[in-house]
């Protein structure tokens, strides 16, 4: 199997671990859930993430599709960075749980954002078509 395909797979399985797990965590918190306190359920998202990171740099590598140089992949660095930015207020900062909710839902778009992006290879993802 070559590098991209074990990079791209490792990739893809990442991001539906990452998806699954903060769907998750935002029903968890909407419902107070004390899940949330346990350390496992801190801990995998930034294991899995750093995994995720590292295969998308590496498939940045092997198909030499840069961030600032090709469009499609400085979206979805964008869209990951308001995916991020509203999945800390969603989980950690927002001062209220309608506030938290809020960002939760934004996040969930720009995860549905980042990954129209990534399957039409487009700035615009499914807004283009």
């Amino acid at each position: 199997m070559t590098a991209y395909l074990l990079l791209k797979h490792l990739h893809v399985t990442c991001v539906v671990i990452s998806i699954t797990g903060f769907f998750l965590r935002g029903i968890w918190m909407l419902r107070d859930s004390p899940l949330l306190d346990r350390l496992w359920v801190r801990v995998v998202p930034h294991v899995n993430d750093t995994l995720l990171l590292v295969a998308a740099v590496g498939l940045s590598i092997v198909q030499q599709q840069y961030p600032f140089v090709h469009g499609w992949v400085t979206a979805k660095v964008l869209g990951l960075l308001g995916y991020i930015g509203f999945g800390l207020f969603a989980l950690r900062r927002g001062r209220s749980k309608a506030v938290r909710a809020g960002f939760w839902l934004a996040a969930l778009v720009s995860f549905a954002y980042i990954v129209s992006v990534a399957l039409t290879k487009n700035p615009w993802g499914y807004l283009a078509t």
